[in-house]
């Protein structure tokens, strides 16, 4: 009897040590697979060949990652691996060195996935583990053609203003005598193309008829205003005037001086103030960073002027600062000065909009450029309704006004007092 037990348990012995010795046998067979096509995908990196590589069929099938996929981007001149990581209800990008991504390819094929694909423009290579633990690798025709470099995330932006033989941006500073960008002029040379988009899907719809007038009120160093000419003339072939209105003379000077250089006819500067400037037949009428008041003279002289198009970007919002005064709630707001600092800025653009949507214009204000590019980012654009605006439509704006004048202790707003409303 004892016997036959020490015989029962040689048995199970011997046979749990082949089982383990299978075991162990095929994840040396599973490991030697993963790693020759981990070789193999270091090699299509190396020669340029790889598309994308995709990672499926959860071993864990309620696991929340669905799938990987990875394909091969240029960043900083150095070829890495974007890795989208897929779950139920968004997916997470995240970019590795080449050796890294090696590593966690490896680990997720060991802890998460069965399938891994490798498409490149050679071959597909697929790699599979099994139910009993083995791994098996297959070549197949290359499904793609696109190849590797077509992923790269440092493809230069295509700007609207062009840096080649542009004599304005030179002599403004913007770029070097070769047509190159300047360091510390990349964030203007990017905010200058900012404001041309927006202009473009502004104006797409306008009709104009023959010339397109242009003013620019406070035109300064003139950066806008010859991008502007420059893209209405030389990318839209458009007949446009443009005028460029700047207090300060040695800028009116030197910018006319360019402006013949650029052999940009007509294109002219003109030292005065938004305030005093006469501006009859205008289709476009643009103002930005008109301090504080200036903006509103913009605007009520756009008005006047029956601009089919305002832009303005708001700088300094001193005027109704001074005066918000509100007897209810809004006192626990106002009290700390960056919160009444900033809600005079939202207080004095919203009634600059609803003065405009009264005289017939669809306003639009939104942010046109990033903060780290300027602190002054708010736009303000109008197009005047082909429609005539009806007036009791009219009323209903300026009681608007008058509504949150009231809610936050305003008396008026300069605007108001420009269009004699009050």
């Amino acid at each position: 009897m004892q016997f036959l037990i020490l015989q029962s348990r040689y048995i199970y012995a011997v046979t749990c040590y082949i089982c383990v010795l299978k075991i162990f046998n095929y994840n040396l067979y599973m490991a030697d697979e993963l790693q020759s096509f981990l070789q193999q995908l270091t090699a299509t990196i190396e020669k340029q060949t790889l598309i994308k590589i995709t990672l499926g069929n959860r071993k864990v099938k309620t696991a929340d990652l669905k799938n990987v996929f990875i394909k091969p981007v240029l960043l900083k001149k150095a070829v890495k691996l974007s890795f989208v990581y897929r779950y139920p209800t968004n997916d997470i990008t995240k970019n590795f060195d080449i050796k890294e991504s090696i590593v966690l390819i490896e680990k997720m094929m060991h802890d998460e996935f069965n399938n891994a694909d490798i498409f490149t423009t050679e071959t597909d290579l697929h790699f599979s583990i099994q139910k009993n633990g083995t791994a098996k690798i297959v070549n197949k025709p290359a499904s793609l053609t696109t190849p590797a470099h077509s992923n790269q995330h440092d493809k230069e932006k295509i700007r609207i203003i062009k840096t080649a033989g542009n004599i304005y941006l030179k002599e403004l500073g913007i770029t070097t005598a070769d047509g190159l960008v300047k360091k510390d002029m990349q964030d203007k040379y990017k905010q200058i193309n900012r404001y041309i988009e927006i202009i473009e899907g502004i104006i797409k719809d306008q009709k104009f008829n023959g010339n397109v007038n242009v003013i620019d009120m406070g035109s300064g160093k003139g950066y806008l205003t010859f991008a502007l000419y420059d893209y209405l003339v030389n990318k839209l072939n458009l007949s446009a005037y443009v005028t460029g209105i700047e207090l300060r003379r040695e800028l009116v000077t030197k910018c006319n001086q360019i402006a013949v250089d650029a052999d940009y006819t007509n294109l002219v500067f003109k030292s005065g103030t938004i305030q005093n400037a006469v501006v009859v037949n205008t289709d476009l009428l643009i103002a930005l960073h008109a301090c504080d008041t200036a903006t509103d003279e913009a605007i009520y002289t756009g008005i006047k002027a029956d601009a089919k198009v305002i832009i303005c970007a708001p700088c300094c919002h001193k005027q109704i600062r001074k005066q918000i005064a509100p007897d209810n709630e809004l006192k626990s707001v106002t009290k700390h000065g960056i919160l009444l600092e900033r809600q005079a800025e939202i207080i004095t653009d919203a009634i600059r909009a609803l003065l405009l949507e009264a005289y017939g214009y669809k306003t639009k204000v939104f942010e046109f450029i990033a903060t780290e590019h300027t602190p002054k980012n708010v736009l303000i654009v109008a197009t005047k309704s082909t429609k005539e605006i009806e007036k009791e439509t009219k009323q209903i704006f300026q009681n608007k006004v008058v509504a949150l004048k009231h809610l936050f202790g305003i008396k008026v707003h300069y605007l108001e007092t420009l269009l004699e409303l009050l």
